[in-house]
């Protein structure tokens, strides 16, 4: 189940990247899904394909390195390196995804410029004004 799990998640990462649409992606998540977000909002299935396609376009030309693909029983988890098109920041991603019945059911994302990583070391620290 793991393996199939893994699969899943890899499967739908690679419709993105190489479709560059949503469309692929659709049919891996549940029609319950929903994607938690650290600012305690959460999207459903709808919104959140929505967004991701959104952001598709701009992002079009973003290199994506995994650094751990790690799964255990409903849960695969991915950390990433993304460097964004042009210009753009460098970031790091960690993606954890449940999994249910062969589809992703829910979805967490932490993402952290890799510039303001330094400043997140002292995060209990009142910042400087």
């Amino acid at each position: 189940m793991t393996t199939e799990n893994k699969s899943t998640v890899q499967r739908a990462l690679t419709e993105l990247i190489e479709t560059g649409s949503t469309e692929g992606l659709e049919p891996l998540l549940s029609d319950d899904f929903v994607h938690h977000r650290p600012d305690s909002t959460s999207s459903t299935k709808a919104e959140w394909l929505a967004a991701v396609q959104a952001a598709l376009t701009p992002l079009a030309d973003m290199r994506v390195e995994v650094r751990h693909l790690l799964a255990e029983g409903d849960h695969v988890v991915m950390h990433s390196r993304r460097q964004l098109p042009g210009a753009g920041p460098e970031i790091v991603v960690v993606d954890i995804w449940r999994i249910d019945n062969g589809l992703i059911t829910e979805a967490w994302e932490i993402i952290e410029p890799v510039a303001q990583a330094a400043a997140n070391l002292v995060w209990w620290e009142a910042a400087v004004r």
